[in-house]
């Protein structure tokens, strides 16, 4: 008995150990708790050096996979192990708050914890602007104007956009394309296109992302900047084009308009359906083209009365769907003036329209035929494109003026239905 005494402790801690390691991840926690809410590298952030623009590619291995921003020098870095190029950058160069481009965590490196802070919230909306139903009804009868914070003023949706080389012909379209309001709406929410389930590698629908996040970025009412550059989406242009539309190299916008409208098209799962995507929706009207083949010619009535009976020179018609229309201007007047200056002479816009009122025929050479065309407009788009085709002098090097004079431009489409 006095042995059984003598072996039993006088005090036992087993229940305070088993305690005690309950506690520690709880203590740990609410450390981490305490020092992801109370960062002391916050004051280093400059927002100035930051730009969202560019690829997510890390600076040092290329990489676009787990890349976050520095968001002191505004570097991208891969990943934020301890070998990693992020901790590696940190260690060296003393910058210390990250933001993961993917799922928008803050994160402090080498340390390795998550940073949160509401004044940061900024910085997440300019990477990844949203809108609501409500902010997008108010866009366009806000006239309010947003400061940027260099202090240059700045309207959202009629920002600069960069040339990077030779994209202005992109630019261009970007911006007329950014005020077209069932169009923009439409890219203006993520939600409308991410139900669409794209094949692994669709660049086609990786185009329709990228135009969504320029469009946000170009009526972002709170950018750092008063300009944006539309690289990720040139870049995305020049993947799904194949090179044949370049940042390097000037190209024609209306070939440029002509492939985008069909690969967005295309790229919103639309199909040969009228109104399956928010471009035939929004561009898409159609037409009857009436064709008849042009007999070879010859000086015999009764030979030529003969060939017009065959079937393949009597006129065909065919519905045709359009995104725009493309005009001829007339000629450049060849003499000058009283004055003894050349004139700027004024075409009315109904003229140039009336080539679509299904009387006037125009004469089309092929390589195989010669054939008169007709055309007829059976249904206008809600938004009308209208190309002005312009035919350049070739021994005078310069594009004739023209004045277009819009008025009474609902005349041109009485009879549409």
């Amino acid at each position: 008995m006095e042995d059984n005494k003598r072996k039993r402790p006088l005090v036992d801690f087993s229940e305070d150990e088993e305690e005690d390691e309950e506690q520690q991840p709880r203590k740990k926690q609410v450390v981490r708790a305490d020092m992801a809410r109370s960062c002391p590298y916050l004051d280093t952030i400059n927002r100035h050096v930051l730009d969202f623009d560019f690829e997510k590619l890390c600076s040092v291995s290329l990489s676009h996979l787990n890349v976050y921003a520095c968001l002191i020098c505004g570097k991208y870095f891969q990943g934020r192990g301890k070998s990693s190029h992020a901790y590696t950058h940190s260690v060296q160069m003393d910058h210390h708050v990250y933001l993961n481009l993917a799922n928008l965590e803050f994160y402090c490196i080498p340390d390795n914890y998550q940073v949160i802070d509401a004044s940061l919230e900024d910085i997440k909306f300019v990477l990844r602007p949203t809108f609501t139903q409500d902010s997008i009804a108010l866009l366009d009868s806000s006239s309010k104007v947003s400061r940027a914070l260099d202090g240059t003023t700045y309207q959202p949706g009629i920002q600069g956009l960069n040339n990077i080389k030779n994209n202005d012909y992109m630019n261009v379209l970007f911006h007329a394309f950014a005020h077209v309001l069932p169009f923009r709406n439409y890219f203006l929410r993520e939600e409308n296109f991410a139900h669409l389930k794209p094949k692994s590698g669709d660049r086609l629908f990786a185009l329709v992302q990228r135009l969504g996040e320029l469009f946000r970025k170009l009526w972002n009412p709170w950018n750092f900047k008063s300009h944006v550059s539309p690289h990720e989406m040139c870049q995305a242009v020049v993947l799904a084009s194949k090179k044949r539309f370049q940042i390097t190299k000037q190209g024609e916008t209306v070939e440029f308009m002509t492939w985008l409208l069909h690969s967005l098209h295309q790229g919103l799962k639309g199909t040969a359906k009228e109104g399956s995507s928010v471009t035939s929706q929004t561009f898409q009207g159609s037409m009857n083209v009436h064709s008849r083949k042009l007999p070879p010619m010859t000086e015999n009535p009764e030979e030529l009365r003969r060939l017009l009976q065959h079937e393949e020179y009597k006129t065909t018609t065919q519905k045709v769907p359009f995104f725009f229309l493309t005009l001829d201007l007339p000629p450049p007047p060849l003499f000058k003036d009283e004055f003894d200056a050349n004139f700027i002479p004024q075409v009315p816009l109904v003229e140039l329209l009336s080539k679509f009122d299904g009387t006037q025929e125009k004469e089309y050479k092929s390589y195989k035929d010669i054939r008169m065309k007709r055309f007829e407009l059976t249904k206008l788009p809600p938004y009308l494109i209208l190309v002005v085709k312009v035919i350049i002098s070739t021994w005078r090097l310069h594009w004739p003026s023209f004045f277009i004079v819009f008025i009474n431009f609902l005349s041109a489409a009485k009879g549409c239905h």
